[in-house]
């Protein structure tokens, strides 16, 4: 459904998106994580046909992004921090100013405001919303045309975890009722929970993919097991004989309160690839 190759962008001198390669399949989260400043917002920018590129190939929905037509650009849901509301209008008139834009029925708004829970909201000025409520009405507006493809960039920074828990099942009821989703992350969390396959994107260049338990799986190499007796103690034991003698005799004494492995986590394996954190 969405496809690049050897795709580069850059700004003046700046190199942003430096030979990138990734293909986005049906049914599918995809998940682009990486810091501030890594590629993600222009990639989407891209593929929506918002910005030109210099060299590569990019399609989506077999349709080479560079000749999108109005009516391939409305089969698209897009989410972005910048794409503003009208703070003096209400929830409800918002929509309704995009849905006439793009030739929706009106009754698209009443169903969506309330998936994004926000019907009863429909009437309150925007200026008078929450961050969250905002950060759910932009949502909605990317919700309304039922979109096939739906890029998300960073749709849950700044949120707090219950209103991101809400804008999480939202994504993946939408990826339940056919919707391929395109996210982007810095959240190591909201990748590992979402995403059915991820890209780990640094300075414009692609540094590892997969899915997210796989990543894990494949830089855990101290490969230990953590083990918690009913007193509380902890233990960091290795892959060994004389590790699985001493959990079975805990076992045996009842002392076994939880065992699991310790594989690293996406920030670390991160680190590992680039030496940089997961930041905004």
């Amino acid at each position: 459904m969405i496809s690049v190759k050897d795709l580069s962008k850059s700004f003046g001198t700046k190199k942003v998106l430096d030979g990138i390669s990734m293909t986005v399949e049906d049914g599918e989260i995809f998940g682009l994580l990486g810091p501030s400043g890594a590629g993600k917002t222009t990639l989407i920018r891209v593929l929506t046909g918002q910005l030109k590129f210099e060299s590569g190939e990019a399609s989506v929905m077999d349709k080479d992004v560079r000749k999108l037509s109005g009516e391939d650009k409305k089969q698209f849901g897009i989410m972005m921090d910048d794409f503003g509301l009208y703070e003096r209008l209400n929830a409800f008139q918002n929509l309704k100013v995009f849905t006439d834009i793009y030739g929706v029925e009106k009754d698209a708004i009443d169903k969506v405001l309330a998936e994004v829970k926000l019907d009863r909201d429909a009437k309150k000025e925007v200026s008078k919303f929450s961050k969250g409520m905002k950060e759910r009405l932009r949502l909605a507006r990317a919700l309304v045309t039922h979109p096939q493809v739906l890029f998300l960039d960073e749709p849950t920074s700044g949120l707090d975890p219950q209103t991101a828990n809400e804008i999480h099942e939202i994504i993946r009821n939408r990826k339940e009722a056919g919707c391929i989703i395109f996210l982007t992350t810095h959240n190591m969390t909201e990748a590992e929970k979402l995403c059915d396959h991820l890209v780990l994107l640094n300075e414009g260049k692609i540094v590892e993919s997969g899915a997210p338990k796989e990543l894990c799986l494949r830089y855990d190499h101290q490969k230990r097991i953590e083990v918690t007796t009913v007193d509380g103690e902890k233990e960091s034991l290795k892959y060994e004989a004389a590790s699985a003698e001493y959990i079975e005799r805990i076992l045996r004494e009842g002392r076994l309160s939880t065992i699991h492995s310790k594989e690293p986590n996406l920030e670390t394996v991160f680190m590992e690839l680039t030496g940089r954190k997961l930041e905004a």
